[in-house]
Order: C-alpha cells, then structure tokens, then sequence
C-alpha cells in the first residue's frame, strides 16, 4: 500500500475518494453574492427601495399626479378649470416650489437617519438668506456670496450639532431653543425691515432660478444634489456610518464608527443644503424677511418622513425624500387650482405626517 494519501487504497475496491491536501479551503466573501448583471443589480435596487418606502411613495405620487391630469385633461381652462400641465404652471410653479423644498428634505433627511433633528431649519434659512443678500450688496460676487449662505448655515448647524453631542441634551429639545436664537440673530443683524437685493446679477438669476421654458434652473440644481446626496449616501462609507449611527450607535462604535463624528458631519451636510436652498429662494424673490421661513422646517421634515425617513433613525433614501417633497407641492399646487381653502394643505400635511410615520413604524415592526 502507498504512503501516498492522495492515491487509493486498492483494498477498498477504488471506491474511497481521494484526498486532496494540497487544497487551500474555499473562503466565501459578501461581495461574492452581489448580483453582477444589470438585471440583478436593478432587482436588488428596487427591493432595497421598496424597503425604505420610496417605491409605495412613488406609487402614491403616481396615482396622484394622473389624478390631476385628468382633471387637467377635463377642463384645461386658465381661470374655470385645472390648468396643471400648462407651461405657467410648470415653469412658474412646480419646478421652483418642489427643488427647493426637495433640497430641505435632503438636508432633514439625512439628519434623521442619523438619528438627530434640527428645528432650527427655518431660522437658519432665514439667516443664510441675509447673508447672501448682504453679500452681494455690497459689491461681490455672487459666487462669494452663494459661498458666504452656505458656510453661515452649515457654521449655525455645526453650532447646533456641537451643543446636541456635548450636552447630551435631545437634539428636539436643543435645537427648538436654538430656533428662537438665530431668529433673534436675523433679526438683530437686518432689522425688521426686510432684506432686498439691489441690483439682480444677470448671470445669478440665469444660473440659480433661470426660465428653461418648461422648467426652471432650480431643477437642475435639484438633479445635481439628489444625485451626489445619493452617492454620498448609499455608495460611500460615510453614507454607511451615517445609516449606523442612526441605526443603533452602540453598535456603530463597537465597529470602530465614531457616532458623535457622524452627527456633526450631518448636521454640516444639512446646513449646506439650506445655505443652498436659502440663496436659491432669495435670487428668486430678491427679499428675505427675518423670523418668516419657520414654517419651511416642519415642511421639510414632513417631507422627508412621507419619503420614508424613520423618527429614530437609520432607515431612508435619497428618492424618497425628493419624492416626498414633490407629493407635498403637487397636492399644494392642486389645492391652488381647485381654489380650496389655505387650511387644507395643513389639515393634509398634518394627516399624511400620521399615517406615514405609522407605516414606517409598522415597517420597522415587520423588519424586527
């Protein structure tokens, strides 16, 4: 009989399988069972969607949008009847209400799946709007002053963040007090009286808030966020610590994620964008008036919550939250045109915030 323990014993019949031992073992990696065809990778998209809520919303949003254009196809008329596909309408209306209020619900949204809020959205919007008023009053550019928005935003976020981390104190709590605070700010560094641009950059308002025809320029500053937010936020590690963080921050640290980093880099993520959204608004109307944007916060946040952002964090997507912001301007805009009553975006805003955080609740329940 051989020493070989790679041949076969004869005395077994040749039927004992052979030993290989120069065999390494076989070592099984999770990137080896992500799909690797476009079909495959489109399925687990869409599943990971549709557990966020962005494909139910999506849906939502669908029935509601044809819903308004057979109304539309009805009676078209401007003055009697429901003008929504006309170029007024879409150019003067939706393209600028929803990319800004989407640009909002990105910046709360990934706040939230972080686990934190910030109440002070408003206010901060208000500030940052002054800001670049000023700025390009008094002679520079309106890049400088695009520049001078978001930094005085994302440095009143970061003022934010810094007292929620180190206090401990609940960022609903905190940044409720802060509210109060940087409205008082606005007003001691304006006054009353509202701000106004002087004299408009041509080049600003063709770049930030520009008529395209159907659509403004507000729509491609939209497509441009939603689309590094995406990145940023479901193809990058930081995207991962952020969905951690907000998940379970015991956890996130057991990993070496550090939790209180991940939350000051959202709260600096969320006042860029409203340093952003509060430059677009201001080129666009040419005033900002102190302590008169607070409503906008709860808007934003309603937003991303109909998107799919969970109250305690760790679960949303980039298309839900701009989904959501879209549904809430289409309702508002169709409430406009069927010349209902102002209450009735409040009395709908305020059902659909309870039904959706009901569902993502429910969701939760189910992915428990």
């Amino acid at each position: 009989m051989s020493d070989d323990p790679s041949t076969t014993d004869s005395q077994d019949g040749g039927n004992r399988p052979v030993l290989q031992m120069d065999e390494a073992p076989v070592r099984r990696r999770l990137a080896d069972s992500q799909p690797t065809t476009t079909a495959g990778q489109l399925k687990q998209t869409f599943y990971y969607m549709r557990g966020r809520g962005a494909v139910e919303i999506g849906a939502v949003y669908a029935l509601i949008v044809l819903f308004f254009i057979g109304l539309f196809l009805r009676n078209s008329d401007p003055v009697t009847g429901f003008p929504f596909l006309t170029k007024p309408n879409l150019s003067g209306t939706l393209t600028q209400a929803i990319p800004v209020l989407a640009i909002l619900a990105i910046g709360a949204g990934i706040l939230m799946i972080a686990g934190e809020f910030d109440l002070s959205m408003g206010a901060s919007l208000g500030f940052s709007g002054i800001v670049f008023i000023k700025t390009v009053n008094t002679g520079q550019s309106w890049v400088v002053a695009l520049v001078a928005a978001i930094i005085s935003s994302m440095v009143i976020a970061l003022i934010n963040g810094s007292i929620v981390v180190l206090t401990q104190i609940p960022s609903f709590i905190a940044t409720l007090g802060m509210w109060l605070f940087w409205n008082g700010a606005a007003l001691f560094l304006n006054g009353t009286s509202p701000a106004i641009i002087d004299k408009p950059d041509p080049t600003m308002v063709s770049v930030m808030v520009g008529d395209h025809g159907w659509y403004r320029s507000q729509l491609l500053w939209m497509v441009v966020v939603g689309f590094v937010a995406w990145w940023f936020l479901h193809r990058s590690k930081w995207g991962n610590h952020i969905y951690a963080t907000g998940g379970n921050a015991a956890a996130a640290k057991a990993v070496s994620i550090k939790p209180n980093s991940v939350r000051l880099m959202s709260f600096a993520i969320m006042g860029a964008l409203v340093g952003l959204a509060a430059s677009l608004t201001v080129v666009r109307t040419t005033t900002m008036q102190p302590a008169t944007t607070d409503k906008l916060t709860l808007i934003a946040i309603a937003a991303a919550v109909v998107g799919g952002c969970s109250l305690t964090g760790g679960r949303g997507t980039v298309i839900g939250m701009i989904i959501g912001a879209a549904l809430i301007r289409t309702v508002e805009n169709g409430f406009i045109m069927g010349k209902a009553p102002g209450f009735y975006l409040d009395v709908f805003l305020g059902v659909t915030i309870v039904i959706a955080a009901s569902i993502n609740k429910f969701m939760e329940g189910r992915a428990k």
